[in-house]
This record gives structure tokens, C-alpha cells and sequence, in this order.
């Protein structure tokens, strides 16, 4: 099975070929990732086209699609969720949505009880907590990192960019990587993918308001 992962829901803009076997764990075919915050747009799509023909495949050779769904900022996080949607679509494969920080924490494999920690900016990350077998057990959520820190979670190590920006409230040890990689995205979803279940909706966690509002009422323009 070949599967097309995509992430946008930090500054990362991730995309990446796996072959998924019943077999074995998914191998990384081709990936293109690039720290950039304001390029999720500009970046994704050519992202995706160069990491199949470094694979040596076409989109049409795609059996599904994995995408982060966040929880991330507004702006970037619905440029991978659209782009993968619209691919689905055009290509008539299953989208899968997974919880973005359930693939870092995948990437992480740390064996321990494991905090992800992604900039929600604002002076605040989305988390989510993870036992030591990987299962999440508390979050996503959006807090502040002393608000985090003052709940005294369970602990041993944290991971991501927000863990990375804040580690001296946290007082927890950082490891890596700070965002989700392809073979990651696509090992969360790996039972679903290969059982041929249903996806999910493709539901973005956008945990909060966008910046953006809609004005109310008329701003006057004359003098009073």
C-alpha cells in the first residue's frame, strides 16, 4: 500500500511516500520537510510532487492518505487538511486524519511517560500526555506552560517545539524530533490503513478561536 503523509500543524511543512505492508513497519519511500511557519501553503503541493518522483511513483500509483489534523494554528493546519481532502477527492483514496501529536509522540519512542508540547503561540503549546506503551491518556489541549507545569503530570521527558521553546517552565528534559515525521503519521494509522476501515471525518483541532473575526456593524466614517 502506498500512502501519502502530510502535516501541517506546526511550522513544518511535512510530506512523505511510505510503502505500508502487512508484513512489516511502514518504510519511508521519499520525504521533503521545511521549517517554515508562513510557507505551509507555497511549500505543500510541491512538497508532495517531489517526494514521488524522488520515489519514482505519480500520484495516481496512491492507495491513501494520511494527514495531521492538528491540533496546530488555523492558517497553516487547514492548508494540509484541504490539500489532502482535495487530493482524496480528485484521486478517489481514503483520507485518514490522525492527531498530530500522537504521531510525534510515535516518532519520539521514548518508552517512557511522555509529554508532547507543539507552539501554539500566543506564550502558549498544545499538549497531550502519553504513557510509556504510547497511548495518550490526557489532552490535546492548549495551555500555557506554567499552567502546564503547575499540574505536575506524570511525566519523564517532553517533546516538541513547544517543549524546545519552553523547557526551563516545563523542567522536564527535551527530546527529539520537534515535529511529526512521515513513517510517524502513517504508524498511527497503520491498523486503520491496513484493515481498509472506515476514515474518520476530517475534522481539524483547532482548540481555539482563529485570530481572524468578522466586524460587527458599520465603522463610522463621518463626524459625529
Amino acid at each position: 500500500m502506498l500512502v501519502l503523509a502530510i502535516d501541517t500543524a506546526t511550522p513544518a511543512v511535512t510530506a512523505g511516500v511510505v510503502d505500508l505492508t502487512a508484513d512489516s513497519p511502514p518504510r519511508l519511500l521519499a520525504e521533503r520537510v521545511t521549517l517554515n511557519a508562513k510557507a505551509h501553503g507555497e511549500l505543500l503541493t510541491p512538497h508532495l510532487q517531489d517526494a514521488l518522483a524522488e520515489a519514482g511513483k505519480t500520484f495516481a500509483d496512491v492507495d491513501a492518505i494520511v494527514v495531521g489534523a492538528g491540533p496546530g494554528p488555523f492558517t497553516g493546519l487547514r492548508v494540509g487538511l484541504v490539500t489532502a481532502a482535495a487530493l482524496g477527492q480528485a484521486l478517489g483514496r481514503p483520507v485518514y486524519p490522525v492527531p498530530t501529536p500522537d504521531a510525534v509522540a510515535l516518532a519520539a519512542a521514548t518508552g517512557e511517560p511522555l509529554l508532547v508540547a507543539t507552539d501554539a503561540r500566543r506564550k502558549e503549546v498544545y499538549w497531550a500526555v502519553y504513557d510509556a506503551t504510547g497511548r495518550r491518556v490526557e489532552g490535546p489541549g492548549v495551555d500555557r506552560p506554567a499552567d502546564l507545569a503547575d499540574r505536575g503530570l506524570d511525566v519523564r521527558a517532553a517533546v516538541g517545539e513547544g517543549a524546545a521553546l519552553y523547557a526551563d517552565v516545563l523542567g522536564l528534559p527535551v527530546v527529539a524530533p520537534h515535529h511529526p515525521t512521515p513513517l510517524a503519521l502513517v504508524g498511527v494509522a497503520a491498523a486503520e490503513l491496513l484493515a481498509g476501515a472506515e476514515p474518520g471525518p476530517l475534522t481539524p483541532l483547532y482548540l481555539r478561536r482563529p485570530d481572524a473575526v468578522e466586524p460587527v456593524g458599520r465603522k463610522r466614517v463621518t463626524r459625529a
